[in-house]
């Protein structure tokens, strides 16, 4: 198999607190897929990073703040935050993104 393959068994998950968990799936040195839970109410805190980051809802309810400016995003919903921008979330209703940046969080995984 030349593919990078990520069994999600194998993956561990991290509680970062707070009512939301992280799995770093698969990823290369450009590319990286993350798995992040919220409980309803939990919060990922306005940050920024170089990155561009593509958040994808597989389930539940969030509200997204992107640069000042809140969206209200759903189960099939995605959005792309460019590398610098400031952005955050909360969970309205218990759920779980896919998180893909490129190039891959390197803090993620030390």
């Amino acid at each position: 198999m030349k593919g990078i393959v990520a069994r999600h068994d194998e993956k561990l998950l991290q509680d970062l607190g707070g009512g939301s968990t992280r799995r770093v799936l698969a990823y290369n040195d450009q590319l990286m897929a993350v798995e992040v839970g919220f409980e309803t109410g939990a919060v990922g805190a306005l940050h920024t990073h170089p990155h561009t980051q593509m958040s994808y809802v597989l389930s539940g309810k969030f509200r997204y703040t992107v640069d000042g400016e809140d969206t209200l995003l759903l189960e099939g919903d995605s959005i792309v935050v460019p590398g610098g921008l400031t952005h955050g979330t909360q969970c309205l209703e218990k759920g779980m993104l896919l998180d893909v940046f490129t190039p891959m969080r390197e803090d993620f995984v030390r």
